[in-house]
């Protein structure tokens, strides 16, 4: 199935007052790693909503490992690990750039909706792309 990997910067804004990062900047990590790897399989995320199809996330998990910090390099690798007929989990880790290791891994749960927020199922291009 689908795997990419994304480099990301700390920025400050992402700190607490100690230079570490905030807890619930993880989840934007993995929204930065989903959406980077949405545009490499060539469906990106806009183009799912102009089609008619939100991918809301129902579901997010993360363990802490060691802080990030201020102005680290991040490699956030998102992989698909299931998929299912109306939504999909990505596994994702945040792993140091420098020194290979894992500061956080997670995965969220994402549904396929319409407009009207039923439930729907995910869109064919979005599956061949994922690969299963």
């Amino acid at each position: 199935m689908a795997s990419h990997r994304t480099e990301l910067r700390v920025r400050y804004a992402d700190t607490d007052q100690g230079g570490v990062v905030y807890n619930s900047n993880y989840l934007v990590f993995f929204e930065v790693g989903r959406t980077e790897m949405m545009r490499a399989l060539g469906v990106p995320y806009a183009q799912l909503e102009i089609e008619g199809t939100i991918m809301p996330i129902v579901e997010a998990h993360v363990n802490y490992m060691a802080p990030a910090r201020y102005d680290d390099l991040l490699i956030i690798e998102s992989d698909v690990i299931e998929v299912a007929r109306v939504r999909l989990k990505i596994e994702t880790k945040v792993i140091h750039a420098e020194t290979g290791q894992l500061l956080a891994q997670g995965w969220v749960w994402l549904a396929a909706i319409d407009k009207m927020g039923k439930l729907k199922r995910l869109p064919e291009a979005l599956v061949v792309a994922i690969g299963k």
